[in-house]
């Protein structure tokens, strides 16, 4: 059987399958602690439920007409980015998604073509490259430095950029990196990309989720001129615990999201009517919920950090948003007898039954990725083994 060479250069998903092997290791009765999930480990709020359980009562189970998404959910869309980010979008400017994944993947396949480049920051979400390696595109890594939080500069981005350049790709606060941009470092970027012909795509799922005295800033909202050339993406995934209700979106100029419609229409036919009626009623509805999972994820990464960086060959910048760890554990290699963090991580998993995530599934070898989106008991437990395991710093 011939399979094609777009199928047989596609990855799998590191985070998956480190999820997939310490699920293996507990059906064998295996003490797993795993930090694998990208999930937020809260319930859906009770009245966004309800509101799905309103909409299938009253018959929403037939195509969203339109499949781009009903209009009580763009319109919610729409206030949400107005109310909090400071964008003036229209419906038509609005796509409702299959999740914030099908979003991105629309977005790549309308505006890449073969021999284009995308610049994308290195640590980068293990989707990205995919995509864009999938419109035959040419993956541009720019990788950040530790001593900056792994944040690109605007001047590394602008030695990244070449007649052949279409995309930049920018997840702000990141996954993996767990750090997110200052309005200030938003604004810098986007003065030198406001110069080239290059369309953002503002990766903001996490956007609610941010920590201490950090402010978030919307690609879009950085300059006026931006605002015409930047796609902002999100979900209600990780705000709101919606992670397997597959409902996503994005906004944009009219002229690509009309585009992305189209190509919609003949893939995904759009996302399931009951499930938009219910992203409506969480962009609308009561918010704190949001801001108490908020809190608790906050004190769970100040925890986290401490902790990591007390541990021997163990370095780690504060995660400021998400819900991610980014450790440096290069210099626990020699300690394990391990050369990357595929390795490192296999052997933490055999010997401590602790499951992270290669740094090397997100363009980054030297680090593991750790999600505090599981419980505080987990968290210490976990994190006893791995410093039991390398000793303390």
């Amino acid at each position: 059987m011939k399979l094609s060479r777009r199928i047989q250069q596609l990855e799998e998903s590191a985070t998956l399958a480190v999820s997939s092997k310490a699920a293996a290791m507990q059906k064998q009765g295996i003490d797993v602690v795993s930090f694998g999930a990208g999930e937020p480990d809260f319930g859906t709020p009770q009245h966004i439920k309800d509101a799905c359980t309103a909409a299938l009562a009253a018959g929403h189970t037939g195509y969203a007409k339109p499949a781009s998404g009903i209009l009580a959910a763009k319109e919610a869309v729409c206030s949400k980015l107005k109310r909090e980010n400071g964008l003036e979008y229209k419906p038509s400017q609005v796509l409702i998604t299959v999740g914030g994944k099908e979003a991105l993947f629309l977005a790549t396949m309308c505006l890449l073509d073969e021999g284009d480049e995308a610049i994308l920051p290195v640590p980068y979400w293990v989707s990205y490259p995919e995509q864009i390696k999938l419109a035959g595109a040419k993956v541009v890594p720019v990788v950040g430095d530790e001593a900056h939080s792994y944040k690109l500069t605007a001047d590394q981005i602008a030695k990244a950029i070449t007649p052949r350049t279409r995309v930049l790709i920018f997840n702000s606060p990141s996954n993996p990196g767990g750090f997110t941009y200052s309005p200030e470092e938003v604004k810098a970027i986007a003065d030198v990309v406001a110069a080239h012909d290059i369309i953002v795509f503002s990766d903001e799922m996490y956007d609610r989720l941010i920590y201490g005295n950090q402010r978030f800033m919307s690609f879009a909202a950085a300059r006026p001129d931006m605002f015409e050339k930047t796609l902002t993406f999100n979900a209600g995934s990780k705000t709101y615990s919606m992670t397997g209700w597959r409902v996503g979106y994005v906004a944009g100029p009219q002229a690509i999201i009309s585009q992305m419609a189209k190509l919609q229409r003949q893939t995904t036919s759009g996302t399931a009517t009951f499930n938009q009626h219910a992203l409506a009623a969480a962009l609308n509805g009561d918010q704190a919920p949001v801001e108490a999972m908020r809190r608790e994820f906050e004190r769970r990464a100040e925890y986290m950090h401490q902790r990591l960086n007390a541990i021997k060959g163990v370095t780690c910048v504060k995660p400021t948003g998400a819900f991610y760890a980014f450790p440096n554990v290069s210099g626990a290699f020699a300690a394990l007898g391990v050369k990357g963090s595929l390795e490192f991580s296999a052997k933490v998993l055999e010997e401590a039954h602790v499951a992270l995530v290669p740094g090397a599934a997100f363009g980054m070898d030297t680090n593991v990725r750790l999600s505090f989106a599981t419980s505080m008991d987990n968290i210490r437990k976990g994190l006893d083994r791995l410093e039991q395991l390398l000793g303390k710093a």
